[in-house]
């Protein structure tokens, strides 16, 4: 029998803050991403469309390694708007439902 498959995601650290409060990103205008977050070619976010602030979100939940990327980006109330319709690994869904009994009601 062959060894059971190890995905990245599944050893992968995630980072989540202490409370949603502290999240006070940005909620207009055009965000550019740093590289350690977003290598992508994209990298510019307009928040006045949904799909791009949907997918700036999903960037910054999957690959902030540091609760200030968490809180420089990401908006608690818009989070908590937008984290239905966002596409996430299981573990970071999980991670953050845990914490965030707001966000497992939403979703």
């Amino acid at each position: 029998m062959p060894p059971p498959r190890i995905l990245y995601q599944d050893g992968r650290p995630y980072t989540v803050p202490e409370t949603l409060e502290e999240l006070t990103g940005p909620t207009t205008g055009v965000v550019e991403l740093p590289q350690r977050l977003d290598w992508s070619e994209q990298g510019r976010y307009d928040l006045s469309h949904p799909r791009e602030l949907g997918l700036m979100y999903e960037v910054v939940l999957r690959e902030a390694m540091r609760v200030e990327d968490l809180r420089t980006y990401l908006h608690g109330p818009t989070l908590r708007r937008v984290w239905p319709s966002l596409y996430l690994p299981r573990e970071v869904r999980a991670l953050w439902e845990s914490r965030f009994a707001i966000l497992r009601a939403a979703a």
